[in-house]
């Protein structure tokens, strides 16, 4: 009768082992997960602040050419603090798409305006500085939706879902571009 006893609470004990590991591995998970998807969304708004960095040099190259427009100067100004404040991959999304519609309008309204401008090297430097930000910003975006992908499947399947609902993990957004993004906007330089 002890040999029987011994061999129940030995195999009870292995489940309870089990489970907490199964348990542990699942919420360790999922919490690698999380982090890597904020993690990745850190990328995209160090690559957003990056870009709103750069609009201050292309201000001071362009003021040695022209007086411009303030109001549209005051528009990229706005926008790229809103890029600073945002929070989140939605409020992300808005303030990137609005500081991208108020640089067009300003390099475009310069550009027209300033044909010399045009030529010079550090403008071109800076037009490509811009571009090479926008390709990172395009690589982080697409980082982080893989991420929140794979972290969004994980809370979604089963056992994950159990777990997800019990630990308090909830689907992230991903970054999407707003509507009317699909239009190419017109730069002519």
């Amino acid at each position: 009768m002890k040999k029987r006893t011994l061999i129940i609470l030995g195999a009870v004990a292995a489940v309870l082992v089990i489970i907490i590991a199964l348990f542990a591995g699942t919420y360790n998970r999922m919490v690698s997960l999380q982090t890597a998807v904020e993690s990745k969304q850190a990328t995209i708004q160090t690559q957003l602040q990056r870009r709103a960095d750069l609009i201050p040099n292309f201000v001071a190259s362009v003021k040695g050419y022209t007086e411009y427009e303030q109001s549209t100067l005051q528009a990229v100004t706005e926008a790229r603090a809103k890029v600073g404040a945002a929070s989140d991959a939605t409020e992300q999304a808005a303030a990137n798409d609005q500081l991208n519609g108020a640089i067009d309008v300003w390099v475009n309204a310069v550009t027209e305006a300033y044909p010399e401008l045009k030529a010079s090297a550090q403008f071109i430097a800076l037009q490509d500085e811009l571009a090479g930000t926008e390709n990172r910003i395009s690589t982080a975006r697409i980082d982080y939706n893989n991420a929140v992908q794979t972290y969004n499947a994980s809370i979604r399947k089963f056992p994950g879902n159990l777990f997800a609902g019990l630990y308090g993990f909830e689907a992230m957004p991903f970054f999407e571009a707003s509507e009317g993004s699909e239009q190419v906007p017109t730069v002519s330089f």
